[in-house]
């Protein structure tokens, strides 16, 4: 049996106590409680629609159309519907319970072709607005013979047949089924396990068992226990519908057993109506289920599989992959093999600038001279080799060549293949049978992360121009090769952060991903343009003992030229034996001591250099991640935010 509950307990539970009453017999909506819930199924809804198919999200809202219209009506009725199969004894119940024959009853089947209405009085108006609510015709509104007062309140609708021959018919007990409050579901000795009633009915609506009276009528027909026993087999069978049964004070369906034509305990049921009318709270039962069924019905784009979120690890990686494209790495090295450089020319014997000088001069006209960056060829500041052309062995000529080249890519080769020929030192265009590209240590161009040489196009390289390459084979742009870097690093994290999120949310991190990394190519491109322009021209701060060491060098210098010269003037007679030592000496420690200074300032250079290296790489690193960040990471985290909003207004919808 359902347990009552007084009307002052209806309104103060929190499941079904969202709304009050007020003086227009309607009610209004206070906080907590369903209310709660059905605000949170509207703040999901209105989050949601951007994200999912509006098919998905049709059935909330028909609930909160539903919620809406059922509260602006009075909220001192109960709709009470009885439902049952032809020849059940529907109509005899609802007779039984007016006290007079309200609903045709006869042989002829369908008897009962419209819903027929009694209503109790609540003592307020507010009926009328129900009534046209639920379809129910004028001249089919009735009262009760007797005006119990045990049912106040109380709105009795005798549907038609749902197994109806007529389609009509069967139509109208489903659309009225989903505007009650409460249903009364008869069923007779011979029909009760009926397959149609269970499978179309009991079975889907075993979520509104609090709201659910199972009737077994006709019992006057069963010899002595037989009663009983169809009574115990009903129960097993809803029991096997998922229907819930009000037994031991837990709240569910009453089952019963009556005759309607003896009146056999239709007094039983008269009592059990008065107490759930007197409660007054069916119609937050019945949305409440309500709720329940669709928050059911959006698990599964809702619910994730397991904890979503993007993990310290995962967002490593990708500032790792990030780093890989630019060439950070490289980049680092190059810096130090730079640094050492300039370090070298500063504390280096004035001869061997004199040789250095001699020689950048000799290289100024070829291709490299004053290139700098990722496939820089040629001497000149950046490049410790020289620039070079011409024929090689079965026709092959080489436009240039360069050893660490500021930006990290060091040794870059621009060659051909077959009969022609490369000047470099002329700055001619290099003509070949078949041009390549041919990216070294690192492997990439600066400028092309993202964008792919298209035929005969090549990096520019001193006199080579974009397309100077003639031949039938492409030229294979370098840091293209970066591209699917940057594409695989994209779809990885984008994998991770959607892992475990029901589809729709999946698909939207992706597409998220995926908007964030158009343009990222070329984003990178710039930020490894910034960072060579940035390491272009050394150090901006030399250290001081560079110029000490120069100094020394310098007097070392002098030291050696006044030895040679001293020693000069001993042999040509000048001076005696004391000049031979006085020339040695000086001669000694000059000729000594400048290449010991420089092995001893190339040991000193090293750990200055190595972290000069790593600051570069650890700041072109930076930029790359804080370009993958604004472009992938922080859309991708909006949209796992946006799904933990949608999750936290699931959970209050679902009452979970």
């Amino acid at each position: 049996m359902v347990q009552p509950r007084s009307p002052v307990e209806a309104a103060g539970n929190g499941g079904m106590g969202g709304y009050r009453w007020v003086a227009d017999g309607g009610r209004r909506a206070v906080a907590g409680g369903l209310r709660g819930r059905l605000d949170a199924l509207r703040e999901l809804i209105a989050l949601s629609r951007s994200r999912l198919d509006g098919r998905a999200l049709e059935g909330a809202g028909r609930v909160l159309e539903t919620a809406d219209e059922r509260y602006r009506l009075s909220g001192e009725h109960t709709v009470v519907a009885i439902a049952g199969a032809t020849g059940s004894g529907k109509s005899s119940l609802f007779n039984a319970l007016a006290g007079a024959n309200r609903s045709q009853v006869g042989p002829r089947r369908p008897t009962t072709a419209e819903p027929v209405a009694c209503v109790w009085p609540g003592g307020r108006a507010g009926a009328e607005g129900l009534l046209h609510r639920l379809g129910v015709p004028a001249h089919r509104r009735h009262a009760p013979a007797d005006g119990s007062s045990e049912l106040h309140g109380l709105i009795l609708i005798d549907l038609p047949d749902h197994d109806s021959s007529a389609t009509e018919h069967r139509a109208q007990v489903d659309r009225m089924l989903e505007l009650v409050d409460a249903v009364i579901w008869v069923v007779d000795p011979e029909k009760y396990a009926d397959a149609v009633l269970h499978e179309r009915y009991l079975r889907p609506l075993a979520g509104y068992a609090e709201v659910m009276f199972v009737v077994l009528n006709q019992v006057d027909r069963l010899p002595g226990d037989a009663a009983d026993q169809v009574v115990d087999d009903l129960r097993r069978l809803l029991d096997e519908d998922g229907l819930a049964l009000g037994e031991h004070g837990e709240p569910g369906a009453a089952v019963l057993a009556l005759s309607a034509a003896t009146g056999k305990g239709v007094g039983e049921l008269r009592e059990a109506l008065g107490q759930f009318v007197a409660e007054r709270g069916a119609a937050d039962r019945r949305l409440a289920a309500d709720v329940d069924a669709a928050a059911e019905r959006l698990r599964s784009v809702y619910v994730a599989q397991s904890r979503v979120g993007l993990t310290e690890d995962a967002r490593a990686e990708f500032d790792d992959r990030l780093a890989e494209a630019v060439g950070a790495v490289a980049t680092g090295r190059a810096a130090e093999r730079d640094w050492l450089r300039y370090a070298e020319r500063a504390y280096g014997s004035p001869w061997a600038r004199m040789r250095g000088w001699r020689g950048s001069r000799w290289r100024s006209g070829g291709s490299g001279a004053g290139l700098t960056g990722a496939g820089a060829l040629g001497g000149g500041p950046t490049g410790a080799g020289p620039a070079h052309g011409g024929r090689g062995a079965g026709g092959r000529g080489c436009a240039g060549r360069g050893e660490g080249g500021r930006t990290g890519t060091g040794r870059a080769e621009v060659c051909g293949t077959g009969a022609g020929q490369s000047d470099a030192r002329r700055g001619g265009t290099g003509r070949t049978g078949a041009g390549r590209a041919a990216p070294r240590r690192g492997g990439m161009w600066r400028g092309s992360v993202g964008r792919q040489g298209g035929p005969g196009q090549m990096p520019p390289v001193g006199g080579l121009s974009g397309g100077a390459v003639e031949g039938g084979e492409p030229a294979v742009d370098g840091r293209a090769a970066a591209r699917p870097v940057v594409e695989q690093a994209v779809r990885t994290v984008a994998g991770e952060a959607a892992h475990g999120l029901p589809a729709p949310w999946a698909q939207a991190v992706r597409e998220a991903a995926d908007r964030g990394a158009y343009g990222l190519p070329e984003a990178l491109d710039k930020v490894a343009a910034d960072a060579e322009e940035a390491l272009r021209g050394g150090p901006a701060v030399k250290p001081r003992w560079w110029a000490v060491a120069a100094w020394l060098q310098g007097m070392l210098c002098v030291l050696q030229v006044v030895g040679v010269l001293w020693l000069l003037g001993a042999v040509t007679g000048a001076g005696g034996a004391v000049a031979w030592i006085s020339g040695l000496l000086p001669a000694l420690i000059g000729s000594v001591g400048g290449p010991a200074l420089t092995w001893l300032c190339r040991v000193v250079a090293r750990g200055p250099a190595r972290r000069y290296g790593q600051d570069a790489e650890r700041r072109l690193r930076s930029a790359a991640a804080g370009c993958g960040r604004a472009r992938v990471l922080e859309p991708v985290a909006a949209e796992l935010l946006r799904y933990r909003e949608v999750r936290e207004q699931y959970a209050v919808a679902s009452g979970t």
